[in-house]
C-alpha cells in the first residue's frame, strides 16, 4: 500500500481516486473545489489539502486528473505545484488529456528533480472510471511505467506503454480521432435510417453483429435516435481534445481532414447549446426528416 496525493476529483478523478482508497491506499486529496474533496472525504475517507503542494508532502505517488494544459502546470509547477513537495524517487501519474508538450515538459522537469513521470491518459469515460475498467495508455520509462502500472491495476481493465515521454497523450488524440470518425459515421447512418422510414431497433439488430459494428453504435443508438445526450463526455472536452490533435498534426506533418471537419461540427452543436451534452450529440446538426 503507498501513500498517495489525488490531485482532481471531477467525474473521472473521483471514482479513480475512490478506487485507490477502497484498495487500501493511503489517499490525501486536493480540489480547487475545496467542497467536493470534502464530500469524497466523507465517502472514502483519507485527508484533504488546500493545495496541491499540501497534498504530496509525504507521498510516495502523486496522481492528477484535472482540466487542460494550464491547470496542470498550475497542480504541478505552480507557486504552491505538488513538484515542490515530492521527493526524490516519487511517481508522478497524470490521468489528464493535455498536449503531448507539456507532458514532455513535465518528464523533463521531474527528471531535474529525482521524479519519475508517467502520462497516463484514460479512455472508457464515466462508466469506465466508476468501474474501475478504465484503457490507459501510458508514455515515460519503462522503470516509471511498471511502478505505475502497480498502483492503476486497482481502476484499469486494460495497461500499455506505447512509448517515451508524450507518446501517451498522441496515443490519445488517436483514439479521439477514431471516436470523431466512428460518431459522424454513426449520425449520418441513424439519420438515414430514421428517413427510409426502418425500424431502427431491426437495423440495429441487423447490422451491429457485423463489420459496422462499434463500441458507440452498442452504446449510443438508441439514445441519439431518443435525442437523448446525457452521458458524460462533453462537446466542450471533444473540441478541447481534437483541438489537441489538430496542433500536435501541425508539428508532426500528418493531415487530418476528417477531424478538422468534425471539430466544426462539434462547434455547431456548440452554437446550438450543447455545449455539456455527450460527444453523440453530432447527430443534432443533421436535420430529422
Amino acid at each position: 500500500m503507498a501513500n498517495i496525493a489525488f490531485i482532481g476529483l471531477g467525474v473521472m478523478g473521483g471514482p479513480i481516486a475512490g478506487h485507490l482508497a477502497k484498495a487500501g491506499h493511503q489517499v490525501s486529496v486536493y480540489n480547487r473545489s475545496i467542497g467536493k474533496a470534502k464530500a469524497w472525504s466523507e465517502a472514502y475517507g483519507g485527508t484533504v489539502a488546500v493545495s496541491p503542494m499540501q497534498a504530496a508532502e509525504g507521498a510516495e505517488v502523486v496522481i492528477s486528473c484535472v482540466g487542460a494544459d494550464d491547470d496542470l502546470a498550475a497542480v504541478t509547477l505552480g507557486r504552491d505545484g505538488a513538484f515542490r513537495a515530492m521527493g526524490k524517487g516519487a511517481l508522478f501519474i497524470d490521468h489528464t488529456t493535455v498536449s503531448a508538450k507539456i507532458a514532455r515538459q513535465l518528464f523533463v522537469e521531474g527528471e531535474s528533480r529525482g521524479i519519475h513521470c508517467v502520462d497516463a491518459p484514460v479512455s472508457g469515460g464515466q462508466a469506465g472510471a466508476e468501474n474501475g475498467k478504465l484503457s490507459i495508455m501510458c508514455g515515460g520509462t519503462e522503470p516509471a511505467v511498471e511502478a505505475a502500472r502497480i498502483v492503476m491495476q486497482c481502476y484499469a481493465a486494460r495497461i500499455v506503454h506505447v512509448g517515451v515521454a508524450g507518446a501517451g497523450q498522441t496515443t490519445k488524440m488517436v483514439n479521439q480521432i477514431c471516436i470523431a470518425g466512428v460518431l459522424q459515421g454513426l449520425s449520418e447512418a441513424l439519420r438515414f435510417a430514421q428517413a427510409s422510414d426502418l425500424d431502427l431497433d431491426k437495423v440495429f439488430e441487423a447490422i451491429s453483429g457485423g463489420a459496422a459494428q462499434s463500441w458507440q453504435m452498442e452504446n449510443r443508438w438508441k439514445t441519439m435516435a431518443q435525442d437523448s445526450f446525457d452521458f458524460g463526455f462533453a462537446v466542450d472536452w471533444m473540441r478541447k481534445d481534437l483541438g489537441l490533435a489538430l496542433e500536435e498534426a501541425r508539428s508532426n506533418g500528418a493531415t487530418l481532414p476528417m477531424a478538422a471537419q468534425v471539430d466544426q461540427f462539434y462547434a455547431d452543436i456548440q452554437a446550438m447549446g450543447g455545449n455539456r451534452q455527450d460527444t453523440s450529440a453530432l447527430v443534432r446538426r443533421i436535420t430529422r426528416i
